[in-house]
């Protein structure tokens, strides 16, 4: 009789693991209530319309031999081997039993507590985030079109702020550049001299996980692009229109882009297993969760929600790839591996816009537009299925072609 594999996600890490764990010997259940899974490295992307949002996006039930139930994990009971289960829809309650279960539930964006911040910010983790940012844009644009406004309302519209200076906080703003240079001054032509975006940083640089040059580099294209960059600064408090710095400054903007960080979730926080001083799930170096000074045989963690005992890993989705298949093997051994788990460091991209990215990996440094075309060609590579892959390509073609659609629906 097959054992009964439970999976809590369905982002990097779990998505790897239940396409390679082995159906011949395991009944697999994914429980999330996303039932897709999404590809975040080209989210960005999808907020100015250069892809489109299906276009990255998988759905869970693709994968042959499992079954799925879109709803939220409240809770689990190791002794009995039963996690607890909420409907995403209708709330109902559930529980289901487990021989094994996999929890890769990622983390939630982080707002440190910053008052005004969940209320007037948008996040961008979710393709649901980037739908709300893209209407949001597109609307401070039509916005600022409006009749009879001064010169300073229509600046106070089209300030476009960013917080966070990693790689998803950098994305958007060069693809916010490359909306305004290719669409805005073609689409809205009296607007595009009101723009502004600014970037805050509570760093004293940019992409500080990427090599220093290239983080260097990458300030010094963004200022050529009139992108404000306000490093050392962190933001105190956010109202509906205003954001207040923490040296008292405050200025009105149109969008707030909120990607400050990550933080553990509520089903994280609350499920009673042994977290550290950041929150995280701890595991030994075979992803089984600590408990009472050993660990659980049948309880594993995955992906930026765990934290593998003394090892700092990037939350990326090349480790938590790397992660999920991992897990998947020494399952599909019956935990008949010897050697621990050993990050294989790829290297990191990042696009910052006008064609140019960056590449951080232990063979190279590479900037400009090489890069660019090895950053859409790595990711193009990555991707999920065959119509992704197709679809993404398409799109970029019609951006290329046509421009970005500035359609609101």
């Amino acid at each position: 009789m097959k054992k009964k594999i439970i999976v809590l996600g369905t982002g990097f890490s779990a998505f790897r693991f239940v396409r390679k764990i082995s159906k011949n010997l395991y009944d697999v259940t994914v429980v999330s209530p996303r039932n897709h899974f999404l590809f975040t490295p080209l989210l960005p992307s999808t907020t100015v319309g250069t892809i489109e949002f299906r276009s990255i996006i998988e759905p869970i039930r693709n994968v042959n031999g499992i079954s799925f139930n879109q709803s939220y994990c409240t809770g689990i009971d190791a002794e009995k081997k039963i996690v607890f289960c909420r409907d995403a829809d209708t709330n109902r309650e559930y529980s289901l039993a487990f021989d094994y279960l996999v929890i890769a539930v990622g983390e939630i964006t982080n707002t440190f507590g910053i008052n005004g911040v969940a209320e007037n910010a948008l996040f961008l983790k979710e393709l649901s985030d980037a739908r709300k940012i893209r209407t949001k844009v597109i609307d401070c644009f039509e916005n600022a079109s409006l009749p009879g406004l001064t010169e300073q309302e229509k600046k106070d519209f089209l300030r476009f702020a960013v917080c966070g200076g990693g790689p998803t906080g950098v994305e958007f703003a060069a693809e916010l550049h490359d909306f305004i240079e290719e669409d805005v001054k073609r689409k809205y032509q009296d607007l595009a001299e009101y723009v502004e975006i600014i970037l805050i940083e509570a760093r004293d640089s940019i992409l500080a996980s990427f090599d220093k040059k290239l983080s260097e580099y990458a300030m010094k294209i963004f200022r050529r692009q009139n992108i404000v960059l306000k490093t050392n600064s962190l933001v105190s408090g956010v109202g509906k229109e205003f954001i207040t710095l923490n040296d008292g400054t405050s200025f009105r903007y149109g969008l707030l882009v909120w990607a400050a960080g990550n933080t553990s979730t509520d089903f994280v926080r609350s499920s009673g297993l042994e977290t550290d001083k950041r929150g995280k799930i701890i595991t030994d170096s075979f992803f089984r969760v600590k408990n009472n000074g050993g660990y659980f045989d049948n309880i594993f963690a995955v992906g930026d929600c765990a934290a593998i005992n003394d090892k700092e890993l990037p939350a990326t989705a090349q480790v938590a790839q790397q992660l999920g298949l991992f897990l998947a093997r020494y399952l599909n051994k019956e935990g008949r591996v010897e050697k621990p788990f050993n990050f294989k460091n790829l290297g990191m991209l990042a696009y910052i816009g006008n064609l140019k990215a960056l590449a951080d990996t232990p063979q190279f440094k590479g900037t400009g537009f090489g890069t660019f075309v090895l950053w859409r060609s790595a990711y193009l590579t990555k991707l999920v299925s065959f119509k992704n892959k197709v679809l993404v390509l398409f799109d970029w073609a019609k951006t290329f072609v046509s421009g970005r659609d500035v359609s609101n629906f």
